[in-house]
């Protein structure tokens, strides 16, 4: 995302030799509704950031970034091309790191001390935001998610500070490529095409994104967690704005056809904002509505009338909101992490509010004192282009420096955390976790420590990611704990991640009771019947694992089965009244696999699900003041009691009198830290409820050999 600022008119060769940035890439002036375009897409952006559910789809505002983009930086190119038959990249890319590097740095800078200081940062998250500061700052943030997005457990907890600098991380890669691939164009248009460099460009373009846009599509129906980050899936988007401005007859100043356009495209980006969601299939095809409701907007430039859309946008408060747009898209999301976990802040919407004030704020202040300066520097701009990019290196190297060394300086406070939770997991103190309220004689002698603390809390989860398939993987991998002995009875743990947080608890329970294990896991994949109502290949992926783990099931010879679920699955309805109903159902076919073979099943009801992981405010507020209401983080009717209620074979397990009271559920049970996030819990927490599930697994077992 950049922002732009007004160009002056006709300039000499010399002047346009200098002045290579997106901020005068207009077609031959300032065009004033391009920034209230841009006030759009960073209001999609950062409201959908602060009220998700109100604005699902407000992430298409990095969409419209790409197309505005690709247009301004396109149309500077072309006219540097036209009047000087090249383009001078050593300019261009020291324009770039002058315009974009000082307030990205700034912000990553922030990030960097903010993580080194654990009451605002947990210690056990520190490795993956260093991690990732890192990527931000070299600009391969989005490569890093791509990767990593294959990891649905590296995604499920709270995200990092930065984790916002891949669309910036995308961009950097276009500004590196687009002028490269204007060269080539032009070097084939005076070879072959008589000199016609624009015509040569447009068509090098047209070729680009018509396969930009089909690896798109493809990718994303068969991998799309990685989809959404990958350079290539998206340069389409900026070839639509680019097209724009290289072909003029795609613009028009007809009054008639620029109210058309201009107004087609803010219903299509607002149909996007409020109607898509996290299940759409995005990018893809879809990713079309905004892409080109952004280019009509762009397209349209008839101003006559006060009702023409391009008017609209053009009045000053969305001229200023698209000149600190940069600004505000840098600051919000960092601000929107970190916030939860200063002292005397909360959740409320009058926080949300005075903190969406504050980034606005700092997005005026950071325009005004750093970008514009540093910008316009002459100990910069009155040298040679090398200049500027090697103090840009230096500037990076040390914002990578700053996030190491505040590493460093935690790193014996993160062996220790790690040293602790192992601790509290092999000696846990009595009546600790689920025994404060389960068992008799510890109504009033829980411990008063929190174990695992806070900041370490996100440390505490299974070791075993090999037995967790994700996302669009369908093999029914196995993973084997406990007795080799021929005799040991069996049992299975399958389901998706809220099974998955029982493994450790499960294969000491087995080690111990001279049981074998085997489990089967997969991510927003429950172990029932009923497909997903999530669209494209990670819903197939999940009915393919499920066959084949049912399968595998049935050629096995267990004696008990124990699944538990997450209980907000979305699940297709087609064929029932509901998509409660269709989980219920589908819930009882799966079972039924078992049970009417004589092997029982053994089942949990899910636990509270929070908006935001309770560890953010445990770090910094008493346990009694880090609650939440029951009726906001408790699904009552989970579908899971309901299938299990009265069926044959299956044991309901139900811990809700555990985690709450009648009206409020707690983050902290008897000393025990429940959560590593806002929905999975501590393997420490978990295992205090080790002597209930193996005495209803015993029992199960038993009663089946009756």
């Amino acid at each position: 995302m950049v922002t732009s600022a007004p160009q002056t008119p006709p300039l000499s060769r010399a002047r346009l030799r200098r002045d290579r940035s997106p901020e005068h890439a207009t077609a031959n002036r300032f065009i004033p509704h391009v920034q209230g375009l841009r006030a759009i897409a960073v209001l999609f952006v950062v409201l959908y950031h602060f009220w998700p559910g109100r604005l699902s789809g407000g992430y298409v505002g990095v969409d419209v970034f790409f197309v505005i983009s690709g247009f301004l930086i396109t149309a500077h190119l072309a006219r540097e091309l036209t009047a000087t038959g090249g383009v001078d990249l050593g300019q261009f890319w020291a324009r770039r790191a002058r315009r974009l590097l000082p307030a990205s740095l700034l912000v990553l800078l922030f990030c960097a001390i903010v993580t080194a200081v654990p009451l605002l940062t947990p210690t056990s998250a520190m490795p993956a935001e260093v991690r990732e500061i890192l990527a931000a700052t070299f600009y391969v943030e989005n490569w890093y998610l791509a990767f990593s997005s294959a990891d649905y457990l590296a995604l499920s907890g709270e995200p990092t500070t930065v984790q916002h600098y891949w669309s910036l991380s995308l961009e950097e890669q276009f500004y590196v490529i687009w002028p490269l691939l204007l060269l080539l164009a032009a070097w084939v248009a005076v070879k072959w095409l008589r000199g016609d460099r624009l015509r040569a460009a447009a068509i090098a373009i047209g070729v680009v994104s018509v396969a930009s846009f089909v690896f798109c599509v493809v990718y994303t129906i068969t991998d799309p967690a990685p989809a959404y980050f990958v350079t290539f899936t998206r340069m389409w988007q900026f070839g639509v704005g680019a097209l724009i401005a290289l072909v003029p007859r795609l613009r028009t100043n007809n009054a008639a056809l620029s109210f058309v356009l201009g107004w087609a495209g803010i219903i299509a980006l607002l149909y996007t904002a409020f109607t898509f969601d996290g299940q759409t299939v995005f990018p893809g095809y879809m990713a079309l509505i905004p892409t080109l409701g952004a280019a009509a907007i762009i397209a349209a430039s008839n101003t006559d009338r006060w009702w023409y859309p391009t008017r609209l946008l053009s009045i000053p408060p969305m001229r200023f909101t698209g000149d600190i747009s940069y600004s505000l898209y840098l600051w919000h999301w960092p601000l929107i992490v970190i916030a939860p976990s200063v002292p005397f802040w909360g959740l409320t919407i009058y926080h949300r509010v005075a903190l969406l004030g504050i980034c606005f704020v700092l997005a005026w202040l950071t325009k005004r004192f750093v970008e514009d300066p540093v910008r316009s520097w002459k100990p910069l701009t009155s040298r040679r282009p090398r200049v500027t990019l090697w103090a840009s290196l230096g500037a990076m190297v040390l914002v990578g420096a700053v996030a190491a060394g505040g590493w460093a300086a935690n790193i014996s406070s993160y062996q220790q955390g790690v040293q602790a939770i192992e601790d509290a997991r092999e000696n846990p103190p009595e009546c600790f976790g689920a025994a404060s309220v389960l068992e008799e004689g510890c109504a009033d002698a829980a411990p008063d420590t929190i174990l695992p603390a806070p900041g370490f809390a996100g440390a505490d989860s299974p070791d075993q990611g090999e037995c967790f398939i994700q996302l669009n993987d369908s093999r029914p991998v196995a993973c084997e704990f406990g007795s080799d002995a021929p005799d040991a009875p069996r049992v299975a743990l399958v389901g998706d991640s809220h099974a998955y947080q029982y493994l450790a608890t499960f294969a000491a329970i087995a080690e111990r009771e001279g049981w074998h294990l085997t489990t089967y896991f997969k991510g927003a994949c429950p172990w029932n019947a009923t497909p997903l109502a999530t669209p494209g290949s990670f819903g197939a992926a999940c009915s393919d694992w499920r066959d084949a783990v049912g399968q595998k099931l049935v050629d096995s010879d267990f004696d008990v089965v124990f699944t538990s679920a997450i209980s907000n699955t979305p699940y297709a309805s087609a064929g029932y009244d509901s998509s409660y109903d269709a989980a219920v159902a589908g819930y009882q076919a799966a079972w039924a696999t078992m049970t009417d073979r004589g092997i029982p099943v053994v089942t949990v009801v899910d636990n509270p699900v929070w908006e935001t992981d309770p560890n953010k405010c445990l770090r910094t507020r008493d346990a009694a003041e880090c609650t939440g209401a029951r009726s906001e983080v408790l699904v009552e009717n989970d579908p899971l009691r309901a299938a299990a209620e009265g069926a044959d074979g299956v044991t309901l397990l139900d811990f809700t009198d555990v985690y709450c009271d009648a009206d409020t559920c707690y983050p902290v049970v008897g000393g025990a830290n429940v959560y590593r996030d806002q929905d999975h819990l501590t393997v420490t927490f978990a295992d205090s409820l080790a002597p209930q599930f193996t005495a209803a697994l015993r029992e199960a077992m038993e009663s089946s050999g009756d």
